[in-house]
């Protein structure tokens, strides 16, 4: 079963569906790209396995959920350095390249799936760090991601509980 993530061109806000959820959620700054780049804003398009569970459990009790859980760390990062052997790899911090960290001091990280994107292979530059995370909320209002997918955390608990470990994330510019 799929997650379908769809938005018309150029928004960062689309739909999230899956069976008979239906979310608002936040997409890229630059919409749903068909080719992704490192530092574009885009949130790519295609079918991405979901990786595994990455929560901060001073904030959040263990979600439930049959996906594979993993505590963050303050040391955990995600390398963003495409000349990196470690690109889109995580990284211990410090890092002798440039990493995204994990362990924030706003709560977008506190529930995280990193995304099967740029992964086997990594191709150098074509994106790094792309997670299904907890969206930044200003005044009802959704905010653009650097080019993840991001859901309310009331939303995420709810989806978190019903996926599997086979289940994956379609993103497809909508129709």
């Amino acid at each position: 079963m799929y997650i379908h993530v769809s938005a018309k061109p150029g928004a960062h806000i689309g739909r999230l569906k899956f069976g008979d959820l239906d979310f608002p959620c936040a997409l890229g700054r630059s919409g749903i790209v068909a080719t992704k780049r490192e530092g574009d804003g885009g949130t790519p398009e295609g079918r991405f396995a979901l990786r595994e569970l990455h929560w901060r459990a001073d904030r959040l009790s263990t979600p439930a959920t049959a996906l594979r859980r993993r505590l963050i760390a303050r040391s955990d990062g995600w390398c963003d350095a495409p000349s990196d052997p470690a690109y889109n790899r995580p990284v211990a911090l410090p890092y002798r390249a440039s990493a995204e960290t994990l362990w924030r001091d706003d709560h977008l990280y506190d529930l995280l799936v990193p995304l099967g994107y740029n992964d086997e292979p990594v191709v150098p530059g074509a994106g790094s760090a792309i997670f299904f995370h907890l969206a930044n909320e200003k005044g009802g209002e959704l905010g653009a991601t650097e080019g993840c997918v991001a859901l309310r955390l009331a939303d995420m608990l709810v989806l978190l509980a019903r996926v599997a470990p086979a289940t994956e994330m379609e993103i497809a510019l909508a129709a």
